[in-house]
């Protein structure tokens, strides 16, 4: 079970998040067609939590090596080359993602410090953007999965 919960992580709470995101979008859209009446948190919900899948989406493209790339010279390389490649795309990929994390955290930090909070729910503004770094992490370690794996099975 723990096993199952670790390699679909991603596709479970996007999954999660997408349902409560159309939910949000439907009722809205609902409310809006009878009373004439539109609820202004449900787009920053929405809004939010769709960075949230999309980085959820990231990890799970990592993971699986579903990301994009162009590979019409990479696969003409000889081996020799492909590895050195691939070296590159790893420093390249974990760099950015932890940039991403610095940079994230120290936004968070930021935010708790000063106590900033959403317009329309008045919720602090960090319990959104706590994603960026927690799934920054997440993606570094699909990647360094990913690259374990594919070194292992040689197929680089």
């Amino acid at each position: 079970m723990i096993k199952f919960i670790f390699n679909r992580f991603e596709e479970l709470i996007a999954s999660f998040l997408l349902f409560v995101m159309v939910a949000i979008a439907f009722s809205n859209v609902v409310t809006r067609y009878f009373i004439k009446l539109s609820f202004s948190w449900t787009e920053e919900l929405t809004v939010n939590l769709f960075v949230w899948v999309v980085l959820l989406g990231t990890a799970h493209a990592f993971r699986k090596g579903d990301h994009l790339g162009v590979s019409l010279f990479y696969d003409k390389l000889p081996k020799k080359f492909r590895m050195i490649c691939y070296g590159i795309f790893l420093v390249l990929s974990i760099g950015f993602f932890c940039t991403l994390f610095h940079l994230g955290w120290i936004e968070v930090m930021d935010e708790i410090d000063l106590e900033v909070t959403t317009e329309s729910l008045a919720i602090p503004v960090w319990w959104y953007t706590i994603a960026t770094p927690m799934f920054s992490l997440l993606i570094i370690v699909r990647i360094l999965q990913r690259a374990w794996t594919d070194m292992r099975s040689d197929n680089i």
